[in-house]
């Protein structure tokens, strides 16, 4: 979902645009108060805002950047740009949030691995000493092998 927020009297035309091209729903507020409350209460892809907007309210526009979350901000200036350029602006700041998203999620994803990597490295090696204590009782012995085991296949599991 898209917020626009501005003032202008043809807001509603905008927004049925930038829904045309994104394929995404688009609220629209008219104040920077009105788009706090509709940030605090839903989750939204971007934000487009009216730089006029920003620069009328500074006090507003400090609460307004607090509640963004991850909505990704384009900033307009709609007294110079027209409908078409809003629209390449907003494509453009959705496919840097995209690729944003798959980057921070690969990383998230490497950083898992290795630390399973790690424990799994770690459960292999304690097993393999508790295996080597004297007079292990029988039981405990294929407890602990059956656990080497299942740390084998987890370790397969994560391409190690």
């Amino acid at each position: 979902m898209i917020l626009l927020t501005t003032s202008l009297p043809k807001a509603q035309n905008c927004a049925s645009a930038l829904q045309e091209a994104t394929n995404e729903a688009v609220e629209v507020c008219a104040t920077l108060h009105e788009a706090v409350m509709q940030l605090e209460d839903r989750e939204f892809s971007a934000v487009v805002i009216d730089q006029l907007l920003l620069d009328s309210e500074p006090e507003e526009a400090e609460t307004f950047f607090k509640h963004l979350g991850t909505a990704v901000p384009v900033y307009v200036n709609f007294a110079v740009s027209g409908i078409e350029r809003v629209i390449r602006e907003l494509r453009s700041a959705l496919h840097r949030r995209g690729k944003e998203v798959l980057v921070a999620r690969r990383e998230a994803q490497q950083a898992m691995s290795h630390e399973l990597r790690e424990t799994v490295t770690a459960l292999l090696l304690s097993c393999e000493i508790a295996l080597e204590v004297p007079g292990l009782p029988t039981i405990a012995e294929g407890k602990l092998r059956n656990l080497r085991g299942l740390a084998e296949v987890l370790r397969e599991k994560l391409g190690e």
